[in-house]
């Protein structure tokens, strides 16, 4: 149940605007009306329409969820609903998931939700995990960043960590850009705290350092079986109308090379044979 804003909607609308670097004109002319009107607006002099709440929020690009705070803050009813991923409207999505990441094995994937809070993974995300020593950190909710970049987690076993690391803290940076949430601001102040290079350094099992000609940055994870390299995509459902769709996001991990591939394959059929 959301709360009754703080602020008026030409606050909220003034600030999403400055969040993305437009000036009030910028603005106008993104979403085709005039500056007199924007600036009314924004003083409170004149409260948008439904319709015009919709389309300014459109134009700044406001998440779901943020965007029912600007419904509110205008006098309107919350439009988009939030439903937990168990509730029985949502059962198609999540069968949806569960089909994605099953087919995906034998490679890695899992599902994440706003806060980077794992919802779902596969049976080939686990193994993975085995040299993680602090046992909070894989303790529901898990948080996956937390669990990457902790020098108690996978940290260690990153053979590349400094580069792994200013790749996620990169995403992370630009999702709060996007989206404004402090929780997420407080986790990267938490994760930029944590140290750039294991404590001790891995052994690098590769012969060589990889070359992957400049098209991916790799996660390069020292495992028991071998020295494990992937690059990943990450699917979002399309054309959301409900809070927790729109926040949910699934990445896939691909091999990066033959050897992470035949050595995944081996790993999934000796647990198909235990």
């Amino acid at each position: 149940m959301i709360g009754r804003p703080a602020q008026s909607i030409g606050h909220y609308l003034r600030e999403w605007r400055q969040r993305r670097r437009m000036s009030q004109l910028d603005f106008a002319l993104e979403a085709e009306i005039s500056q007199r009107h924007l600036s009314f607006i924004e003083s409170g002099r004149s409260v948008p329409s439904r319709e015009m709440v919709h389309h300014l929020a459109e134009r700044l690009d406001v998440p779901l969820r943020e965007r029912n705070v600007l419904f509110l803050a205008a006098g309107y009813a919350p439009v988009f609903p939030e439903r937990p991923l168990d509730d029985p409207a949502l059962r198609p999505a999540r069968e949806a998931i569960d089909l994605v990441l099953r087919g995906h094995e034998p490679f890695p994937a899992l599902a994440v939700d706003r806060h980077w809070t794992l919802v779902a993974s596969n049976a080939a995300v686990a193994p993975l995990l085995a040299g993680v020593t602090e046992a909070r950190l894989l303790e529901p909710p898990v948080n996956v960043l937390r669990l990457a970049l902790h020098p108690g987690g996978l940290a260690p076993h990153i053979a590349n960590l400094p580069e792994w690391r200013a790749h996620l803290l990169d995403r992370l940076r630009h999702q709060v850009w996007i989206t404004g949430d402090p929780v997420l601001s407080g986790l990267m102040a938490e994760l930029s705290g944590y140290p750039d290079r294991a404590a001790t350094p891995v052994r690098r099992l590769a012969p060589q350092p990889r070359d992957y000609a400049g098209v991916v940055v790799p996660l390069e994870l020292v495992t028991e079986a071998g020295l494990l390299s992937f690059f990943s995509t990450v699917t979002v459902f399309g054309t959301p109308i409900d809070i927790t769709l729109s926040e949910l996001a699934l990445e896939a991990f691909f091999p990066a090379d033959a050897e992470t591939a035949e050595i995944l394959r081996r790993l999934a059929a000796e647990r198909q044979a235990s």
